[in-house]
C-alpha cells in the first residue's frame, strides 16, 4: 500500500510519536523552496554564483590560455602551488569552470550564461523580475550557441584557431568544421539563416514589420475602393457608386451604424466629390429602382475644411435604429415620473440627520506640536556627511524636509558614488545618529536624490481634528473618502476606499493599529450619510469596537434576529461573511438586470427612476467590512473564514463590498496567498522583524518604524511613509453618541439569512460522548504530520481499519479534516497544534 508522505509541518514530532528502532532524514522540499529565509538565500545563493561565473569567463577571456598548463597538471600539482600559478581571478576553481565553459564548450559566447542565475536570483531573493527569466533563458540558450558558432566561422577563416581557438570553444569550432567540409566559406549563410529563423518566430518580426509600414504609410497614397462600400446622401437614401469600368452598380442596405462617423464617413464623402469632379453617373436608389441623378459641371476638387466637413455631418447619417415601442413607452413612463417627483434621493429617509461636527474632537492647540530645532537638524546634517565622508563618500548636496514623525534628508552624491555602498552604511548612520531606527530609500521615486529619514527626538502629534477639519478633506468628491495620516512633507493624504478597494493592515501590539481603525471609520462616519454606507463590524477582541454600538439604527448592518451589532463570536463571524456572500450575489444579479457594471452606475439609473421598484430593485448602500484581528479568527476556524473572505476581496469591490482587515500577526498562515493576492492596498504599522515587514508589503522596512502611528503605506507599486493621526476614546464615544441620540432607522440594516443547514446538521451529530477517545490523540497526529491520511492512524496508533476509519469519519464531522476525496489524502483544516486545542476546546472536547 502506497503511503502519502506527510505535507509541511510546522511543529516538531513529540518523542513519544517518533519512530524508535531506527533513525530516518527526510527533507520537507516544499518548505525549503517556500520558506521567505530560505528563498532569500537561495536567491542571494544564485546571484552569488552567477557573479562568479561572469568574472571568471571574463578572467579566463582576458588571460587567454595561459592557465592551460595549470590545468592540465592538476593531478601531478597540489591545489596549492596550482592557485600560486594560475591567472584567472578566482583561482584553480574559476579556471577550471571557465576551462570547460570557455574552452571546450562555447568560447565567448559563455559570457552570457551568468545572466541565468542571476535572473532567477533576483527573483527568488525579491520577489520580482528585473528581467523576464522564461524569455531571457531562452534568448541566453540561443545566442550562446549563436556566437559560439560565428566565432568559430570568423577563426577557421582567418587560420588563427591555434591562437585563438578558446574564442570560439569546441562547439563552435566543431560546427564549422563540420559547415566548412560542406559549403567552404558559404557556411556564413546558415549561421545568417538561423539568426534570422529565432528572429521572425521568437520576436515575431513580421508582426513588427507590417506595424511599422501601417505606421509610416503616406496619406497621399489612393485607398483602393471596394465595390461594397456604400455611401449616403446628405438627405439619408442610399447613392450607389459605379464599378470601375463597368455598367452595373452595387446596391445595399443604407444601415450606416456599422461604419460609425470616423474616418470612414470621410472616405466616403470624398468618393462623392470624386465622382462629381470626374462627371460619372450617380444613381439615387428609389423604390428598388436607380435613378440618374444630374451632376454638375466639372469642377475643380475642393480642399475639404474642417468647418465643412462639420457641416456634412447631420442626424439622417448618424441616426440610431429606433427603439421598440415598449422601451419607448417605459422611457416616456420614467421620464413622466422623473418630472413628477424629481429624482430618488435616499437621504430623504433620515431627513433630520446631522452630520457630526468637528467640534465634537478635541482642540489643537499650537504648543502641542514639537518641532524639530535648528540645531537638531544641523547636528544630524553634519554627522551623516562625516559618517559618509570617512567611507570616502562625498555629498555635493543635501536637503531636509521636517515631518511629523521623521525628518527627511535627501543627498546627492558626487557623480562616481554607487547606490548600494550608501545603502550598505544603513546601520553606521543609525549608529552616528544615536537614532531608534533609519530608513534609506535610494534612490528617491522621481527625484534623482536618496532619502534618509531619521526619527525626530520630539515628535509631532497630528490629531485627528487637524485632518477630518481640513478642506482638501472636506471638499473631496471620493466614494468613501479615508484620510490616513500626514505625510513626511506634512501633507494630508486622503485616499478612496471605493478604488483601493480593500485593505490589509497589520502592526505589533502597542503600535496604533486600533486608533488606525477608528480613524478609518471616523472618515467615513463625517463623509457619507447612513443611507449611503454600511459597516459590518468584527471584533473577535470584544473590546475594540463597541465604541460604535451606538450607530447600529443608522450605520451597522447585521444578520436578522442577530442580537448584537458587533458581531464577537466566531461562528456568527462565519454566518456573516458568507451571508455578505450572498448578498454579493444578489446585488451582481441587480446590476445585470439594470444593464450596469458597478454600483455607482446603478444607483445612478435608480436615482433617475430608469429602474422599477416593483421589479426588486432597489437603492444600494456601500458596505464596508471590518475586521479587527484577523490571526483570531484563522486560528480558531481557518478554513471557514478565509474562503468567504477572499471570495468577497476577488469579487466584491463592482457591487460596493469593501474590506479593511487587521491582524498584529502577519505571518503566512494568517494573511494566506489566497488573501493577500487579493488586498493590492497594504497598510503596515511597526513589525517585529523583517519577515513579517515582508509578508505584509513584499518589502522590508517596517520593521523600522519609530511605533505610535508611524506606518508604511504601500499602493500602486508605491510607497508612502505616514503618521496616522490620533483619536482618543473619549472622541470616538462623542461622536457616536451624538449621532445616536438622533432619529435613525427602526432596525439595522439587514443582511441576508444564511443558516448554514450543513454545520447545523454537523452539530445535531456532535455528541462528546459517542466519539472514540482516540480521538483528539488522532486529532493530534494528523494536524503534526498535515497528512488526512486513515493509513496513518492505523500505524502509529496500532489500530484496525474499521476503528480508524470510523474516527476519520468522526474527524470529519469535527471541521479537523476535509471530505473525503478518494485515494489522495484528506485536507488538514488547521496548521498547528494550538489551532487544533482552541478547536477541541471550544467543541467541549479534551
Amino acid at each position: 500500500m502506497s503511503v502519502n508522505k506527510p505535507r509541511g509541518n510546522t511543529q516538531r514530532q513529540k518523542a513519544e510519536d517518533a519512530p524508535r528502532s531506527r533513525f530516518s532524514l527526510s527533507f520537507d522540499w516544499e518548505q525549503i523552496f517556500s520558506s521567505p529565509k530560505n528563498t532569500l538565500a537561495w536567491g542571494i545563493f544564485f546571484i552569488l554564483l552567477g557573479i562568479i561565473l561572469e568574472i571568471s569567463f571574463i578572467s579566463y577571456v582576458v588571460t587567454g590560455i595561459s592557465d592551460q598548463s595549470v590545468i592540465d597538471g592538476l593531478g601531478q600539482l597540489s591545489v596549492r602551488d596550482a592557485g600560486n600559478q594560475t591567472r584567472n581571478f578566482f583561482g584553480v576553481l574559476g579556471a577550471v569552470v571557465s576551462h570547460f565553459f570557455v574552452y571546450r564548450w562555447f568560447g565567448v559566447g559563455s559570457l552570457l550564461l551568468p545572466l541565468v542565475p542571476i535572473v532567477a536570483g533576483w527573483k527568488l531573493a525579491f520577489g520580482r523580475e528585473f528581467l523576464p527569466l522564461s524569455r531571457t533563458t531562452k534568448e541566453v540558450i540561443f545566442f550562446t550557441l549563436w556566437v559560439s558558432v560565428l566565432m568559430g566561422y570568423i577563426i577557421l577563416m582567418s587560420n588563427t584557431e591555434n591562437d585563438l581557438s578558446f574564442v570560439s570553444g569546441g562547439f563552435g569550432y566543431l560546427v564549422n568544421v563540420i559547415l566548412f567540409d560542406w559549403l567552404k566559406w558559404g557556411s556564413v549563410i546558415p549561421i545568417i539563416f538561423a539568426l534570422f529563423v529565432f528572429a521572425v518566430f521568437f520576436y515575431d518580426a513580421r508582426s513588427a514589420y507590417e506595424a511599422w509600414q501601417l505606421k509610416n504609410a503616406k496619406p497621399e497614397e489612393p485607398l483602393e475602393v471596394k465595390e461594397d462600400i456604400l455611401a449616403q446622401s446628405l438627405n439619408g437614401t442610399a447613392i450607389a457608386k459605379p464599378a470601375a469600368k463597368a455598367s452595373t452598380f452595387s446596391v445595399v442596405d443604407d444601415t450606416y451604424d456599422d461604419y460609425g462617423a470616423g474616418e470612414e464617413e470621410a472616405d466616403i464623402l470624398e468618393e462623392l466629390e470624386e465622382a462629381v469632379a470626374a462627371e460619372e453617373p450617380v444613381l439615387e436608389v428609389k423604390n428598388g429602382q436607380p435613378t440618374a441623378i444630374p451632376v454638375a459641371p466639372p469642377i475643380p476638387t475642393p480642399v475639404v475644411t474642417p468647418d465643412a466637413r462639420l457641416e456634412l455631418e447631420v442626424e439622417d447619417t448618424t441616426q440610431v435604429a429606433p427603439e421598440p415601442e415598449e422601451d419607448l413607452e417605459e422611457e416616456d413612463i420614467n421620464i413622466s415620473i422623473l418630472r413628477e417627483f424629481g429624482q430618488y434621493d435616499p437621504m430623504l429617509d433620515l431627513p433630520t440627520y446631522k452630520f457630526p461636527n468637528i467640534d465634537l474632537l478635541n482642540e489643537v492647540h499650537e504648543n502641542q506640536h514639537e518641532k524639530v530645532s535648528q540645531e537638531e537638524l544641523e547636528s544630524n546634517k553634519t554627522k551623516i556627511v562625516d559618517t559618509l565622508g570617512s567611507y570616502g563618500i562625498n555629498i555635493s548636496k543635501i536637503k531636509a524636509t521636517i515631518g511629523p514623525t521623521v525628518t527627511l534628508y535627501e543627498i546627492i552624491p558626487e557623480a562616481g558614488v554607487r547606490i548600494s555602498k550608501i545603502k550598505n552604511l544603513e546601520g553606521d548612520i543609525a549608529l552616528s545618529l544615536a537614532a531608534l531606527g533609519i530608513r534609506i530609500i535610494a534612490p528617491m521615486p522621481g527625484r534623482g536624490t536618496i532619502g534618509i529619514e531619521v526619527p525626530n527626538k520630539n515628535r509631532e502629534t497630528v490629531f485627528a481634528r487637524s485632518v477630518l477639519a481640513n478642506e482638501r478633506f472636506q471638499k473631496s468628491n471620493f466614494d468613501l473618502p479615508i484620510v490616513l495620516g500626514k505625510t513626511i512633507s506634512n501633507d494630508i493624504h486622503i485616499v478612496d476606499l471605493a478604488k483601493m478597494p480593500h485593505l490589509l493592515m497589520a502592526g505589533a501590539t502597542g503600535q496604533g493599529k486600533s486608533v488606525g481603525l477608528n480613524v478609518i471609520l471616523a472618515s467615513l462616519i463625517y463623509k457619507k450619510h447612513p443611507a449611503e454606507l454600511k459597516f459590518v463590524l468584527v471584533d473577535p477582541k470584544k473590546v475594540e469596537l463597541t465604541l460604535f454600538n451606538k450607530l447600529e439604527r443608522h450605520f451597522l448592518a447585521k444578520l436578522p434576529n442577530a442580537e448584537e451589532a458587533i458581531i464577537t463570536d466566531t461562528k456568527k463571524v462565519i454566518f456573516t461573511l458568507n451571508s455578505l456572500c450572498i448578498e454579493m450575489d444578489s446585488r451582481y444579479d441587480l446590476l445585470k438586470e439594470g444593464a450596469v457594471r458597478n454600483l455607482k452606475e446603478y444607483n445612478a439609473k435608480f436615482a433617475q427612476r430608469r429602474l422599477n421598484p416593483e421589479k426588486g430593485h432597489r437603492f444600494l448602500p456601500y458596505i464596508v467590512l471590518v475586521i479587527d484581528e484577523l490571526a483570531d479568527l484563522m486560528m480558531t476556524a481557518g478554513k471557514e473564514v478565509e474562503t468567504p473572505i477572499a471570495r468577497l476581496a476577488q469579487l466584491a469591490r463592482a457591487v460596493g463590498i469593501h474590506l479593511v482587515v487587521a491582524t498584529q500577526r502577519p505571518s503566512v498562515k494568517v494573511i494566506t496567498g489566497l488573501i493577500k493576492a487579493n488586498f493590492p492596498a497594504r497598510l503596515s504599522f511597526r513589525v517585529t522583524s523583517s519577515i513579517d515587514s515582508r509578508t505584509i508589503l513584499d518589502m522590508g522596512g517596517a520593521e523600522q518604524l519609530v511605533g505610535q502611528g508611524d506606518m508604511l503605506l504601500a499602493i500602486n507599486s508605491e510607497v508612502i511613509r505616514l503618521q496616522c493621526p490620533f483619536i482618543d476614546t473619549r472622541e470616538v464615544e462623542d461622536v457616536c453618541e451624538y449621532i445616536g441620540s438622533q432619529r435613525g432607522y427602526d432596525e439595522a440594516y439587514a443582511l441576508p439569512e444564511y443558516e448554514g443547514e450543513d454545520a447545523s446538521e454537523g452539530k445535531a451529530d456532535l455528541n462528546p460522548d459517542d466519539f472514540d477517545g482516540l480521538l483528539p490523540d488522532a486529532a493530534r497526529l494528523i494536524v503534526t504530520h498535515q497528512q488526512g491520511s486513515t493509513s496513518l492512524i492505523q500505524r502509529k496508533m496500532k489500530l484496525g481499519y474499521n476503528r480508524a476509519g470510523r474516527i476519520m469519519d468522526q474527524l470529519e464531522t469535527l471541521g479537523v479534516v476535509g471530505p473525503f476525496t478518494g485515494s489522495k489524502a484528506r485536507d488538514v483544516m488547521f496548521h498547528d497544534l494550538n489551532m487544533l486545542e482552541e478547536h477541541l476546546r471550544v467543541m467541549g472536547i479534551h
